[in-house]
């Protein structure tokens, strides 16, 4: 095994190993970290959760992008959200930058990371009006909604109203299919 120093990358470097690499990186803090594959029941919420937005999206003149198109929050930090709504130009070919609204998917090994790490660096966003917490292993979920005093956090209830896009999504809509 080969000793190799780990430095933070710089974007250029990032992008060319994301472009190069047969597996999935996030970076943060300019570190890559690899992305691990997602259950099934994962699969078909994002799926499901994506065929529910794209109507609404396509309303209001919005993209819906899933899984594999980086969010850039810094120059040292790209995440992968599961789901991204963007309403403003396309940021660069590679990335976008100003979401309206992002959906991560808890998983046992992501959801620490995606309550606590991911959840202060999503809210520091200025386009975000709402980050949405699904869970894989049970349904329901958590939304954190923008309001004048700041974010608001909100468990989903059976039926419940997307920020940025508007128009309501149920539980039941979005668990269809999932164990």
């Amino acid at each position: 095994m080969t000793e190799r120093a780990l430095r933070p990358l710089t974007e250029e470097e990032y992008l060319a190993l994301e472009r190069e690499s047969p597996l999935r990186h996030e970076l943060v803090g300019g570190i890559p970290y690899a992305m691990a594959g997602a259950s099934l029941d994962h699969n078909l919420l994002v799926t499901n959760l994506v065929a529910l937005l794209k109507p609404l999206a396509r309303a209001k003149g919005c993209r819906v992008y899933s899984e594999t198109v980086r969010l850039r929050l810094a120059e040292d930090t790209f995440y992968y959200p599961e789901v991204m709504v963007v309403c403003g130009p396309k940021a660069h070919p590679l990335y976008e930058t100003a979401p309206c609204l992002v959906v991560e998917v808890l998983s046992p090994s992501t959801e620490a990371q995606d309550r606590r790490e991911k959840l202060a660096r999503y809210l520091s966003l200025p386009s975000l009006e709402g980050y949405l917490l699904l869970e894989s292993e049970g349904r329901g979920g958590t939304l954190y909604r923008k309001t004048a005093e700041g974010f608001v956090e909100e468990p989903l209830e059976e039926s419940f109203t997307l920020p940025c896009l508007g128009g309501r999504l149920s539980l039941a809509d979005l668990y269809e299919g999932v164990a």
